[in-house]
Order: C-alpha cells, then structure tokens, then sequence
C-alpha cells in the first residue's frame, strides 16, 4: 500500500464505517418508497425526487422516533390537524406532530400539505423535473428553518439518483455496482481500484465522465490510480466543521488535500492565497479548510 492510499486511509477510517451502514439505510428507504413517491408525483405533480429526498432528510431514513412510532417521515406539524398527534422538541420544546396510521398516509398528507398550501402555489409553476428550482423554492417558502435545506435535499438527489423517479423510473441499481458507495462530509464517493477507468465509474453511477472529471478537480485523460478518492458529485467550497485546517504531510499535494475533505481544488488555493502554478504544500505547512 502507498503512503499515498495511507494517508487516505487514516483520515477516513472511522467515517467509511461509522456511516456505511447509514448509506445501505437510505439505498433501502429508497427502494421500499420510491412507487408511493411516484404514484405521489402522477397524482399531484411533485417531482419524486424532492418526495423522497425530504422524506429521507425528515424521517432519517425511516429512523427517527417520529417516523418509526407515529409513521410521520415529513415532519409534518399539527396545524389544523384533527387526527391523533404526539410532542416531540423540534425549533421549540413539545411542539405537536401529525401522527398516521400508516406510512402511505404521510406520503399522502404531505402532497395535500404542498398542494394547498398558498405559501406553495408558486412551486406548481416548475417543471416537474426541475428539482433544483423545487428545493430552492421550498426553502424560500419557509418549509424548514435550515438555512442549508436546499442544498441538503440537491446533494441528496444527485447522490442517489433520485431524479430519474421524475422520468418515471423504477430502481436505483446504478448505485449498486463494483463499488460501495460510501459517506463523508455529507458526500458520496468510491475508492478506486485496479483497473478502474473514468468512463467505467461514469457508466456505472449512471453520470457522465465529464461532470465526473469535473466533481473530482481532474484533467479529461486522467487515469485513476488504485485507492484514488472519486466524488459523485460536486465537492463544496469549505470544508464541513469541524475541519478548520490541514497540517500538511510527506507525500500530500493540494488535489489530495482537497479530495480527504470534499473542498473544491480552485477554491483551496484561492483560501490560502496561493497560485496553482507555482506552490507546491511542503511538510508542516498550515492549509486552511474554512
């Protein structure tokens, strides 16, 4: 093993694990909900994706106490509600829940919410299969108080593929190859292996190469070498917390550092205030993340 894939190695470690099983948790909720969403969608013209994508952002994959003991996986809140309800600490304390009978019923409540909802109404106005404009848009209208909610829902589609369920489509299988896809920083990504070609990795999560060359800072004839980091999406421009900076080891070049965190390469250098055609990390230099 080089000391390149080491590196990697030790910096990921505990994350590979520690989210895996979490990964295989939404691939599953994915599989088991994606007709309701898009029975949902033919019905009432909410894309599929932006269904499912909130559903597993709410419900945590059908893990949250309120998803598994009162089958609410939108985070639905009691106004005018007349059915059974619970209290759970949510942006204050005891607030009041919807509570069903069954998941098929949240799916269902949760389109009705959107649909009649004037705050809503100007959603409608979208393409069903703009996503982007849909989670922008359900954040402007005040669905949910994280300021990051649209851009959580945007990682979690282009991650999983959920955009195809707007076309129609039935599975997520391009997401279960040669490669287990895996979790940091909130991204998804491959470590590569022998014999791995871009072209391979871009049919096999159904992307095409150049946005793959692009997520992952490369030049079009890179080739990638075994234990390589290959995002399947777009990285951001800092680091997540609690990552504030780097302190740089033997054998560590910028690309890399910008891959074990997720930082886009131009935005890296543009932090540290150095040029990419002259500055090369040496051993203890101090990189900013954030």
């Amino acid at each position: 093993m080089t000391k390149r894939i080491v590196v990697i190695a030790v910096v990921l470690w505990a994350m590979m694990h520690s989210l895996y099983a979490q990964n295989n948790d939404y691939v599953a909720y994915i599989n088991k909900y994606k007709d309701i969403a898009i029975e949902q969608m033919n019905k009432y013209h909410i894309p599929a994706s932006i269904t499912l994508a909130q559903a597993l952002l709410e419900s945590g994959a059908g893990k949250s106490e309120l998803a598994r003991k009162s089958n609410n996986h939108f985070g639905i809140k009691c106004h005018s509600w007349e059915g059974d309800r619970t209290y759970h600490d949510d942006d204050e304390a005891g607030e009041c829940f919807r509570v069903y009978k069954k998941v098929s019923d949240s799916y269902e409540d949760h389109s009705i919410f959107l649909s009649t909802g004037a705050r809503y109404a100007f959603l409608f106005k979208f393409d069903q299969t703009d996503y982007i404009s849909w989670a922008r848009g359900l954040k402007r209208a005040g669905y949910a108080t994280n300021p990051a909610y649209a851009d959580k829902l945007i990682n979690l589609i282009e991650s999983y593929g959920l955009d195809r369920f707007d076309h129609g489509g039935r599975s997520v299988a391009r997401y279960v190859g040669t490669h287990e896809p895996m979790l940091a920083h909130d991204l998804v990504y491959i470590i590569t292996r022998p014999g791995d070609t871009m072209q391979g990795i871009a049919d096999e999560f159904g992307i095409s190469r150049r946005k793959l060359i692009r997520y992952n800072d490369q030049h079009k004839n890179y080739v990638p070498n075994k234990g390589d980091i290959i995002y399947l999406h777009r990285k951001y421009w800092r680091a997540r917390k609690p990552y504030q900076q780097h302190v740089v080891r033997e054998g560590e070049s910028m690309h890399l550092i910008s891959q074990m965190y997720g930082v886009r390469l131009a935005r890296l250098y543009k932090m540290n205030d150095v040029e990419p055609a002259t500055y090369a990390p040496m051993v203890g230099d101090i990189i900013r993340l954030r």
